[in-house]
């Protein structure tokens, strides 16, 4: 295919369509190109906070008042346990197994709550981070498509900028 053929081609299909890459977006509305704001502004990748936030509360909250209020009988119930076992009555073993055993359950749900206060606050941060790597990659390729706008000439033709340093150099000589 000759170079002449090959320009022909593309004229034609500039004529037939656009050449220029075009990106679906929302319209701002204020009649300029690029995008309309951020995920808060059009809510595509939005993901509610609020009640991930009211059950993190609710668990750091729970979390709390088991450390304070769940703990208040171990020391009596450890002291009555020991003297009971002193004096030789079989309660005082069962009272200690008990008391271990309730230590063991609170233990458990208070790493429950705790698990799921610091999943919720990393999904938090995450989808936050996720939303603003997207925004920022949105932004770079409505630059990047800005870019093609700035033509020098029409479509098909050579470009003037490259022949003139050909020109200015015979003309040196």
């Amino acid at each position: 295919m000759a170079w002449d053929e090959w320009e022909q081609l593309k004229s034609q299909a500039a004529e037939r369509q656009s050449t220029q890459m075009q990106l679906n977006q929302l319209d701002p509305g204020d009649g300029s190109p690029g995008i309309a704001g951020g995920p808060s502004k059009y809510g595509d990748l939005k993901v509610p906070n609020t009640s991930l936030t009211k059950i993190s509360k609710s668990a750091h909250t729970l979390y709390n008042e088991l450390w304070d209020k769940a703990r208040v009988a171990v020391p009596s119930t450890d002291s009555a346990a020991g003297d009971l076992s002193k004096q030789g009555f079989a309660l005082g073993a069962a009272l200690q197994h008990v008391s271990l055993r309730w230590e063991q359950q609170l233990k458990s749900l208070m790493d429950a709550c705790a698990q799921i206060t610091n999943h919720l606050q990393v999904t938090k941060n995450i989808h936050a981070g996720d939303d603003n790597f997207i925004v920022r990659q949105m932004s770079s390729i409505d630059v990047l498509d800005a870019g093609f706008d700035e033509r020098v000439g029409q479509p098909g033709e050579k470009n003037p900028v490259y022949g003139e340093k050909k020109d200015e150099k015979k003309k040196e000589e």
